[in-house]
């Protein structure tokens, strides 16, 4: 096998998203696990990259480090007050218990008699198995290169360009703000990420004496 850049890069990468992933889990300061997220966020960019997908390799900077990351930054930092609380601050889990118990029965109760063999038929067309079988050869065949076909040096052959249906930025974004698009998502996401920066302010407020 030879070593090429792109496989030194995804060595790399790939060490940087794991590695980054387990500390976050094994470091003991909130702080250094936010910024050990921060590094493997950026790994996954670093792999978007590799998979010649700019769009989304910004937008895992854009968003997921430079807005999410950013935002458990400054949760860690309002609420740093509460760690060395010895006291319960939650008194209503039994409550939140009960409700999350009741929501997992409705999604149980909702989504199970989806699964069945009528719905393996209409998502992937065929039985569990050959079904599966033709969806990834359907995916397939809308990759810019066919798995299936060498060229005489055993390297992957591109597909011309007029073969292929590209997406562009553009069309993301009309669809991200267009009625027909997934503007309610949109709008929905950026409420809840408002709601959180209020409650981690309102958590942090020192109570007025």
């Amino acid at each position: 096998m030879e070593i090429t850049w792109q496989t030194i890069a995804f060595a790399a990468f790939a060490v940087m998203t794991l590695g980054g992933g387990l500390m976050v889990v094994l470091s003991r300061n909130l702080w250094h696990s936010a910024l050990f997220l921060m590094l493997s966020l950026f790994g996954t960019s670093g792999l978007f990259v590799l998979l010649v997908a700019p769009f989304l390799a910004a937008v895992q900077v854009l968003v997921y480090i430079g807005a999410i990351a950013i935002l458990v930054l400054f949760a860690i930092m309002l609420t740093r007050r509460m760690m060395g609380l010895e006291e319960t601050q939650n008194t209503q889990w039994p409550a939140a218990a009960a409700v999350a118990l009741a929501l997992f029965l409705i999604l149980f109760v909702t989504v199970s008699p989806l699964v069945d063999e009528q719905w393996f038929k209409d998502i992937f067309g065929g039985d569990k198995k050959d079904g599966l079988g033709q969806r990834i050869s359907t995916l397939n065949a809308d990759l810019p290169v066919d798995p299936d076909e060498r060229d005489e040096n055993g390297e992957l052959k591109v597909k011309p360009n007029d073969q292929l249906d590209f997406v562009t930025v553009e069309a993301i974004g009309e669809a991200l703000v267009t009625r027909d698009g997934f503007v309610l998502p949109f709008e929905l996401a950026s409420i809840l990420l408002t709601a959180a920066l209020i409650g981690a302010i309102v958590v942090a407020r020192e109570d007025e004496a």
